[in-house]
């Protein structure tokens, strides 16, 4: 029988890739990373910390949308603040599920050059699943999916279902994942730890071993093998939020690349291209992040009333639109006059100007240098 999906041909899991067509990418994402890096051994440990916490929490709460799993964002931060020994004041507890899912992360990223152990796999599934179901149905937990009925990935509506992808029959699961986690383990010099990453996270989606959650995890174990290739037991960009801007291209390039033959080049594009955006991003907010430090710093001795204090750190966080006498007013829940008064201050102050732009109300700008 001629062979469909990536598993069925004589040559899986031994993928092929043209390194030229990847050199230049790989380039560009080996030195953004070390320009983030870089940046941000200048910041202190509180900073890092709340960088970290910031990605984490993000990394969390977008993988899960990407399934369609809505997490509170709050209650992620809570959680995730708690493992990294942050202040929590303010937030909610989190519920046993939310500290489940953060736990599995937190032991892929703190401890990522722990081995990936059929057992460790079988843990980080239980925790997604504590109920022993997906939803109203009840599903293998903590163990490899078993069943004679195939395993597809499908889309339509029930009766006009499009079949976008088969996985391996559930008998083959338990031998290819042995293969897959040997490999992960294996040291290998001459394979690039990124690349070894974007390997890993089409590896693990093409053998589907679950019932389900096998998005989740396979970027689970793309961020624990991304941490192996930084060095570092933080996260200071988030796969998954640039994932979860452009679905649709993420599972394309699944779909392209498991249905055919074992070269991979154009997946590694995709995601060589997906992380290079990520640490792009992480590098703007890090940019935010000296900026505002060296801000706060410079106006150390200002004495500012908590609304001042407020409004200065939500213009430094990406303030919507013009600030307005009228809006500081609104926000703060004071008089036209008081509102008036406060911003004539951080005038005087040097922290806030007033804008050029004229017109029937009288902007303000944060002065950043």
């Amino acid at each position: 029988m001629r062979p469909v999906y990536i598993w069925q041909y004589p040559e899986w899991p031994h993928f092929t890739w043209n390194e030229v067509a990847l050199q230049t990418q790989l380039a560009s994402v080996r030195y953004k990373h070390g320009l983030l890096t870089g940046m941000m051994k200048v910041l202190g440990l509180d900073v890092q910390n709340a960088s970290s916490l910031e990605m984490i929490t993000m990394d969390i709460v977008k993988s899960c949308e990407i399934e369609g799993v809505v997490l509170d964002s709050q209650r992620v931060r809570s959680s995730v603040a708690r493992h990294l020994g942050v202040e929590t004041e303010g937030l909610p507890n989190p519920d046993h599920y939310t500290e489940g899912v953060v736990e599995v992360m937190m032991d892929a990223v703190r401890n990522a050059s722990l081995p990936l152990s059929q057992e460790r796999l079988f843990g980080w599934h239980a925790a997604l699943f504590p109920t022993g179901r997906s939803g109203m149905y009840k599903i293998t937990v903590a163990d490899w999916r078993v069943g004679e009925e195939p395993m597809q990935v499908v889309s339509g509506a029930m009766g006009h279902e499009v079949v976008h992808y088969e996985a391996p029959a559930s008998k083959d699961v338990p031998l290819m994942m042995k293969e897959f986690l040997d490999w992960v383990e294996k040291e290998d010099t001459s394979l690039d730890p990124i690349l070894k990453a974007g390997i890993a996270h089409l590896w693990f989606v093409a053998v589907h071993p679950f019932d389900d959650g096998n998005g989740r995890l396979t970027r689970t174990i793309t961020d624990m093998l991304l941490c192996r290739a930084d060095g570092l037991p933080h996260r200071y960009y988030s796969m998954s939020n640039t994932i979860c801007k452009s679905k649709k291209e993420y599972y394309a390039a699944l779909e392209s690349t498991t249905v055919g033959n074992t070269d991979i080049t154009k997946w590694l594009q995709w995601f060589l291209t997906t992380l290079d955006i990520s640490v792009g991003e992480a590098i703007a907010t890090t940019e935010t992040i000296i900026k505002k430090t060296q801000f706060w710093q410079m106006h150390r001795d200002v004495v500012m009333n908590e609304r001042q204090m407020k409004m200065v750190n939500m213009m430094w966080d990406g303030f919507e639109g013009n600030l307005t006498n009228a809006k500081w007013a609104k926000i703060n829940k004071i008089s036209p006059s008081t509102a008036l008064r406060d911003l004539q201050e951080l005038v005087a102050y040097g922290i806030l100007r007033v804008a050029d732009s004229g017109g029937r109300s009288t902007n303000y700008l944060l002065v950043e240098d």
